[in-house]
């Protein structure tokens, strides 16, 4: 009996570590998919690496990667959370609660489940280079996907807020014209309702507040984002589209509409910058400044 109790007591330190490892959820971004061992895949790959027995589970929005990649550009943004929503509740794994990891679009999409889906949880939030105040300009696109991304221009240029366009166009539905306020909070069918532009949503507010750690990346190098300040929920001034206000300068804080500043205060908010272009980080970058909120 003394040797099977030292034989089960061996076998829970081996395996306690894994135990204790907290699941991971990543979102990819604009032109990615799931599980592209050029991106998102070799970012998995890493952080098995460094934390070794950690589940990872990469969202895959449609039935396969081609399908993953085209709805980034074309599936209505609330649709694409109800479907991650989904696939977190339905996975065992995650019943416990999980870390997640958002990449560009995936950083506010990652967001808005965290305010709508409180269930499994999530402890930390890591949006690395998401366009928490949305964007105004396209200046390029990732991937192989020029055709789509010329379409998508056409489309912005000549109407982001029209119904068709707001309900089939990803980019559209986080696009925001500081030139006309009015028109994005009353129109904009996803960024002006998870950022309370409009009437404010309690829920959204305190299950933001359930988190441990709202991690943001920005990018000081960005060439995508316009403006990059964005990615620290900062934006352009209303009514041009020069000069930029901070978090704390922007009523989203000063009311409190998210509870950010009460974030901020409690020390639940990070600020991070990586002086370089939109996701060009290198794997010690990461390793060092986003692997702790992992593990």
């Amino acid at each position: 009996m003394d040797m099977e109790l030292q034989n089960l007591a061996f076998f829970l330190v081996v395996l306690s570590p894994a135990l204790a490892t907290t699941p991971l959820v990543m979102w990819h971004g604009m032109g990615d998919s799931c599980c592209n061992p050029l991106s998102l895949g070799r970012i998995q790959t890493l952080v098995e690496k460094e934390v070794p027995g950690i589940y990872v589970r990469s969202l895959e929005i449609g039935n396969n990667i081609i399908e993953d990649t085209l709805n980034g550009f074309l599936m209505n943004a609330n649709k694409q959370v109800e479907m991650a929503c989904q696939k977190i509740r339905s996975d065992p794994k995650l019943a416990k609660g999980y870390n997640s990891m958002g990449f560009s679009q995936g950083g506010q999409f990652l967001r808005t489940v965290a305010q709508r889906c409180p269930t499994p949880p999530m402890f930390n939030l890591i949006s690395v280079g998401g366009q928490h105040q949305g964007v105004f300009g396209f200046p390029r696109c990732p991937g192989n996907y020029s055709s789509i991304c010329e379409y998508i221009r056409k489309l912005l240029n000549f109407g982001a807020y029209l119904p068709s366009v707001q309900d089939n166009i990803v980019q559209a539905e986080y696009w925001h014209d500081p030139l006309n306020e009015e028109e994005y909070r009353q129109k904009s069918i996803y960024l002006a309702d998870i950022n309370q532009e409009r009437k404010v949503n309690e829920t959204y507010k305190t299950n933001l507040q359930k988190l441990k750690k709202f991690v943001m990346v920005m990018f000081g190098n960005d060439t995508m984002v316009q403006p990059k300040e964005s990615e620290w929920f900062g934006f352009y001034e209303p009514g041009q589209d020069k000069e930029v206000y901070t978090l704390k300068e922007s009523p989203l804080y000063t009311e409190d509409k998210l509870g950010l500043k009460e974030m901020d205060e409690q020390g639940k908010l990070v600020f991070l910058t990586s002086y370089t272009d939109h996701l060009q980080f290198t794997e010690s970058w990461f390793v060092q400044n986003l692997i702790p909120y992992i593990k």
